[in-house]
This record gives structure tokens, C-alpha cells and sequence, in this order.
């Protein structure tokens, strides 16, 4: 069950554990309900590419209580407004889309941290801060039990991300392999080779840094290699492309053994 004011994501990492992730991007708190009832460990709700807006994020946020799994968002932007809300809605963890400079990892950073630190708002009636029951409980630990995972996602973020990674308050990265691609020429396809090489590049050195790597896979054997390259975090599925994906296979046994 996941307890409040406790990101057993981040104690898991600190430990040393792998963490294994699931994707909701179908702006469901039914599909996240099944996955968080499965057991999964950690699930990102996906506010950039879906339909969810807040008050859905927040119906799939209750969906989860009872269950151990945290919840993390990404962001549709690095919008300093949008995070506060995020957060307010009760979010552990945020990935900020396409940070191409040591400005936007600071600008992600300030967001996600109260003052002094940072510049988030403050508000006791927020799902996040128990609507104003013991609010000063969550206001304590906030800043360390959110987690901060910027992405890297184009030519520009490669050239500076060893300054990106310097930065000491930014938990890790994710990489965008689609975006990536496209913003190196290749729209829509990480399968080129140049690609593919500037993402192993972007991942080694993220590891080599000693910040936490989140990796996408689209299945438990993408998420294993994954994890045998050195990320911490791998996604397994998606509530969306693991449907059509399981339906798309039934489709091809029901063809090879009914209409042949």
C-alpha cells in the first residue's frame, strides 16, 4: 500500500533495486486501477502525448490508493504552473519533456521544490498536503520525496549534458528515442543507426554520472535489456500499445488458424 509522504520508488533506487514501470496513456483510472492491482511497482501517467488533464489525473491517482505502486507524471511541458499542479494533485515523481540546456534543468528543478530551494507555491488544501489535514507533514519532506527526471531529446540536450547532469538536485534522465530521432533528421524512427548510437551514448553517460536512468521498453524483454545496459527504471508496457500490441497478435493466431 502506498504509504503518504513516502516514495518507496526512491528507497528502492537508493538501495539499489531495479525498478520495473508501466505507462497510462489511455486517460483511464480503470486501466490504472488493473495495473496498480497487478502489483506493478512504479506508474508514470503520460500528460503529453493523452488526453488526461487534471481532474482526470487526479481520478487515476485514486484509483491507485491502496495498492504499493507510486505515481509519477510527465509532464506536458517544462511549465513551472502545470508542475505546481501536478504536484498539488499528489504526483512523486516528474519527467519534464525536451530540457535542452542547463536553464531548463534548473528551470524543472526550481518547479518541483518549496522555497528556498526552488519556487513551487505553497497551499495546505491540496490533495497533495491531505487537504489541510497535518499539511506541515507532507510540506517537510516534500522536496526530497519528489523525484525530478528530465528528458533528453534532441542535438542541442546531447551538447549539454554533461553540464545537465552536474546539476545536483536532478534525480535522472529519460531518454526520448522517437523525438530524438526526429530532431536528428529521422522522423519517427530511433531504429537508424545514428539513432540508435546517440541514444547508448546518452544512456552510458548518464550512468557513468551516478544519476538514475529510466528507460522505455515495450515489453518485460525490452525492459530487461534495458536493465542489463545499466537503467534503473524500465518501462514493461503501456496501457494503450499493450492492448493493440496483445490484440494485434490474437488477430494474426485467429487468421493462421481459421482463414487460411
Amino acid at each position: 500500500m502506498l504509504k503518504k509522504n513516502h516514495n518507496a520508488v526512491k528507497e528502492k533506487l537508493q538501495n539499489g533495486e531495479k525498478v520495473l514501470a508501466a505507462w497510462a496513456q489511455a486517460g483511464s483510472n480503470i486501466t490504472v486501477e488493473v495495473m496498480a492491482d497487478s502489483g506493478i511497482e512504479l506508474i508514470i501517467i503520460d500528460m503529453e502525448h493523452s488526453p488526461i488533464d487534471l481532474p482526470v489525473l487526479v481520478t487515476q491517482f485514486q484509483a491507485m490508493n491502496g495498492y504499493p505502486a507510486v505515481p509519477f507524471v510527465r509532464a506536458p511541458w517544462n511549465d513551472f504552473v502545470m508542475i505546481k499542479r501536478i504536484l498539488d494533485a499528489g504526483a512523486y515523481g516528474i519527467i519534464v519533456p525536451n530540457v535542452e540546456s542547463v536553464e531548463d534543468a534548473k528551470a524543472a528543478i526550481a518547479a518541483v521544490r518549496y522555497p528556498l530551494s526552488g519556487i513551487r507555491g505553497v497551499a495546505g488544501s491540496t490533495r497533495a498536503a491531505h487537504y489541510g489535514n497535518d499539511p506541515l507533514s507532507y510540506f517537510s519532506k516534500a522536496n526530497d520525496l519528489v523525484m525530478l527526471f528530465v528528458m533528453i531529446e534532441s542535438p542541442k540536450g546531447i551538447e549539454n549534458l554533461d553540464e545537465i547532469l552536474a546539476l545536483e538536485d536532478l534525480d535522472g534522465v529519460m531518454v526520448g528515442p522517437v523525438d530524438l530521432a526526429t530532431n536528428m533528421g529521422f522522423l519517427g524512427d530511433p531504429a537508424v543507426p545514428e539513432a540508435k548510437a546517440a541514444l547508448l551514448g546518452i544512456e552510458k553517460k548518464v550512468v557513468a554520472s551516478g544519476k538514475y536512468l529510466l528507460s522505455l521498453g515495450p515489453d518485460f524483454e525490452g525492459a530487461k535489456k534495458k536493465f542489463e545496459n545499466g537503467s534503473h527504471i524500465a518501462t514493461c508496457m503501456s496501457d494503450t500499445l499493450s492492448l493493440g500490441a496483445l490484440t494485434r497478435e490474437n488477430l494474426r493466431k485467429f487468421s493462421e488458424e481459421y482463414k487460411k
